[in-house]
């Protein structure tokens, strides 16, 4: 399997559920009919990875070359932040440790009052900008304590604020506040019910569920606000309902669920269940 197919449904799911949660109507948008595209690969168009809609219809995507990129709803570039296109492709894992500067933006999220946040990967931390792209804080260093990251990915902000952190090779979620005060963790590494094998996607349902991909384990996971464990579901194949590396999740406004299975090449629709 070549990078694009890699890289498509993780983003189709991300595009899709996040214009459902602007509200915005889209022929097709339902259906998974195409509605439009925009980017090639490339140093300044292209390499896409995490991606968030912002409730006007911005479109903001992680670029794997270290920089986030700001677009309207059609794809027309407006702005980025990060890393400069002319630095040399074999050094930028190497740099951009200062503010507002990545080492592998992966995860993006866009709250409520339009703040953009950034799992920031390679530099375990998050970062937070304004819409427009101006740095506004960060917290988080290399470690296992708490507010302590190791290659964080996915990034969610509840409608309260709260933001939630998949802490990828610490297996587990870390919730924070707006200004990256350290709230509350759970998991660790295993295959029991709460327990993770290397988590990448998080989102935030309406009802304020909790929803993890728990990539290693091939399942998805649903949590309360607060942590405790509601219900699991998802196990390795090509079945439906099966996974294999499934990477990123979004969920509906009816609380439908959407999840990129990354190996399998496709996205697949979950009912809300319990």
């Amino acid at each position: 399997m070549n990078r694009l197919q890699i890289i498509f449904p993780i983003l189709a799911v991300a595009i899709m559920l996040s214009l459902f949660g602007c509200g915005e109507t889209f022929s097709g948008a339902s259906t998974g009919v195409v509605v439009t595209k925009w980017g090639t690969n490339g140093t300044g168009d292209g390499d896409p990875n995490g991606i968030a809609v912002a409730s006007d219809g911005s479109v903001y995507v992680g670029d794997e070359w270290g920089k986030v990129q700001k677009f309207t709803s059609e794809g027309v570039f407006v702005s980025k932040w990060g890393w400069q296109d002319t630095i040399p492709r074999e050094l930028w894992r190497r740099e951009g440790t200062g503010d507002g500067e990545f080492r592998l933006p992966m995860g993006v999220a866009v709250a409520p009052d339009g703040s953009v946040y950034v799992a920031d990967s390679y530099n375990h931390r998050i970062q937070k900008f304004t819409s427009e792209g101006v740095f506004v804080s960060k917290w988080g260093w290399q470690g296992s304590g708490d507010g302590e990251l190791d290659l964080p990915g996915g990034v969610a902000v509840a409608s309260d604020g709260s933001v939630y952190v998949a802490d990828i090779l610490n297996n587990r979620i870390q919730k924070f506040t707006s200004a990256g005060v350290f709230v509350s963790k759970w998991g660790s590494l295993g295959g029991g019910n709460g327990e993770f094998s290397e988590p990448h996607g998080i989102t935030v349902a309406s009802d304020s569920s909790v929803y993890v991909v728990d990539t290693g384990n091939d399942r998805i996971q649903k949590f309360t606000s607060e942590g405790l464990f509601v219900s699991q579901w998802g196990s390795y194949g090509t079945g439906d309902g099966e996974f294999d590396s499934p990477r990123y999740v979004a969920a509906a406004p009816d609380g439908s669920v959407y999840v990129a299975d990354r190996k399998n090449g496709r996205i697949q629709k979950f009912s809300p269940g319990p």
